[in-house]
Formats: structure tokens, C-alpha cells, sequence
């Protein structure tokens, strides 16, 4: 698969993805003033990319998003459930602030929309540092 790397900003989350563990990271807060020119990239990426792969993972630690980054990360999951059906092996790990009861909730939400496997862990720092 194609790398791709989506650089953190204030408002935006860093998107890295590892073609060696076919693992794409979504870490941080995500309220872009655009949220769908802001996703067309990984949302363009993944549609061009995850029909050639038989295995990805969603990894995400999102510690804030408003109502249009949502959108978008329902968007991306539909393209999983998508190859999901076509007998491909997806999952997603989702991390939260196990202090922040809402970002459970807010996982829990998200995993109700898809059929494949969606883990959600509880960790002390977000980030992948």
C-alpha cells in the first residue's frame, strides 16, 4: 500500500500510515474549519488503496472531534465495512482517556455503526508517544 502522512496541527490530528504493519494512525484533536478538505485525502486514499490489502487496522486516539470530523471518520468507515464484506481483515483500536468518560461513549457510538471488529482501549495519555 501507498504511504501516507498527514502532518498534526492544532486543529487537525497527524494520519501516519505504516505500510509494514498495514496500520493507519489517527491521533489527537480533529475540528479543521473544513473537515471534508481536510479528510478528502485519506478518505481519496483509502478508496484507491484498502481493495488491494487483505489485512488494515484503524488505530485511533482521538481526544477531541467536532460534528463534521465525525462525518468524515463515518465516511472512512464505511470504506472498512466495505472491504470488510469483501472478506478482507479490518479492525480498528480505538484509544481513549479513561478520565474522560464522554471519549468511551464517544467509541461506543462508533463501534454500534460497523460489523467488523473494533476494540476500544483505555490508556492514560493519549498519543503514540
Amino acid at each position: 500500500m501507498n504511504p501516507l502522512v498527514i502532518e498534526e496541527t492544532g486543529s487537525t490530528p497527524s494520519i501516519i500510515f505504516d505500510p509494514e504493519s498495514e496500520t493507519l494512525y489517527i491521533a489527537g484533536e480533529s475540528y479543521p474549519e473544513n473537515s471534508f478538505d481536510f479528510y478528502a485525502p485519506v478518505v481519496d486514499w483509502l478508496k484507491k488503496t484498502l481493495h488491494r490489502s487483505s489485512k488494515f487496522t484503524l488505530d485511533i486516539s482521538i481526544t477531541y472531534m467536532n460534528s463534521s470530523s465525525t462525518k468524515c471518520l463515518l465516511d472512512i468507515m464505511d470504506i472498512m465495512e466495505d472491504a470488510f464484506s469483501s472478506a478482507a481483515d479490518i479492525r480498528i483500536i480505538w484509544r481513549y482517556d479513561k478520565e474522560n468518560p464522554r471519549s468511551y461513549e464517544m467509541a461506543e457510538d462508533f463501534r454500534e455503526e460497523v460489523t467488523f471488529p473494533f476494540e476500544i482501549e483505555a490508556i492514560k495519555k493519549m498519543g503514540y508517544a
